[in-house]
């Protein structure tokens, strides 16, 4: 079989290796499609060496067919399609308070461990999501960062009747956005790209561009005054956590998806003087990779506008070094068996 690996210095390769019998507890994949993520293209970028065990197989976005069952697996059988939540979450302690999905010893697989960017994929059990068998397995590749965006706004607890403004448009972003707006709400994006403003139009989004309109103002006067109910801060940037508290209404919700390394300035005064709420969110649990699979499958919204590009596994050096020149894009696929 083929795999990918990452050596380090912006470098991939391509190697030849033999399937590996699964083993206890566990299944082997036959890898579909693997989506590429921002956190990837971070170890692209070396920002996470001391993370990830070089030379490494990396990758969690993805989709395939159950190939091979180890012993002790129930539940499954080869020719099932599934998804994998990378989350490995074995070494949970009661201290976790039952809250699995961020334990103080989490492992993220296809970063702490071996991950999907190769023909086939040992995994244990436990991480399996089955699909049915009319599921699209090259959307199935978006059922995890599907499922990032079905927790944001889970935790939000957005209402049908309320106002979400969705700071940053980039894939993350108009995944929140459409997710939010399959509840009833209405949703404003706001995003500084032109390119992303675009792909949101064609979803049919209400978008706007902050450095062309005064977003304060567009928000007031779309919701008579109330600002909005719940804002999820998806850019990642300090304009975006300045103008957060600006736009949110009384006793309004923020959600902050993006991850933000560093302490950043915050206007306190307003969490005060609205009575705002501060929501944190990371990854997933199980019942948001469950609603993402019902809303992958059910095919309502246009998901597949959100992949700009599948290229064949064997050509990761160059989908790397392409998302790097063409930032704009949205989701990247890379089919495994091509």
């Amino acid at each position: 079989m083929k795999a990918t690996i990452y050596q380090g210095n912006q470098t991939f390769s391509v190697i030849e290796k033999d399937m590996e019998v699964p083993g206890r507890d566990e299944v082997r994949i036959k890898v579909a499609y693997v989506g590429v993520c921002g956190t990837d293209v971070h170890i692209y970028h070396g920002m996470m060496d001391k993370r990830v065990k070089i030379p490494e197989t990396i990758g969690h976005e993805m989709s395939g067919v159950i190939d091979a069952i180890g012993m002790d697996v129930i539940g499954f059988k080869v020719g099932d399609k599934v998804v994998v939540r990378p989350l490995d979450d074995r070494k949970a302690k009661p201290s976790d308070k039952g809250f699995n999905h961020i334990c103080q010893e989490l492992k993220f697989i296809g970063i702490d461990s071996p991950g999907a960017m190769q023909q086939y994929w040992n995994v244990p059990a436990f991480t399996l999501h089955k699909l049915s068998e009319e599921t699209d397995l090259k959307l199935a590749a978006l059922v995890e960062p599907l499922s990032v965006a079905v927790h944001d706004v889970r935790l939000s607890g957005l209402q049908s009747d309320e106002t979400a403004v969705v700071l940053g448009g980039g894939p993350i972003g108009l995944l929140v956005a459409l997710v939010a707006r399959s509840t009833g709400a209405r949703v404003i994006v706001s995003e500084v790209n032109e390119k992303r403003v675009a792909k949101a139009k064609e979803f049919g989004l209400d978008v706007v561009n902050p450095t062309k309109i005064d977003l304060v103002k567009y928000v007031r006067d779309k919701t008579d005054g109330r600002l909005a109910d719940v804002v999820f801060e998806v850019a990642g940037a300090q304009a975006a956590l300045d103008i957060m508290t600006e736009i949110s209404g009384i006793r309004g919700r923020i959600v902050l998806v993006a991850i933000h390394g560093q302490k950043k300035e915050v206007d306190l005064f307003k969490f005060f003087w609205k009575e705002l709420k501060l929501i944190g969110a990371r990854v997933y649990e199980k019942d948001d990779y469950e609603k993402s699979i019902e809303l992958i499958t059910a095919m309502d919204i246009p998901f597949d506008k959100m992949i700009t590009d599948v290229q064949p596994l064997t050509n990761i050096q160059q989908v790397f070094e392409h998302i790097d020149k063409n930032p704009d894009g949205m989701k990247v696929l890379m089919e495994c068996h091509a």
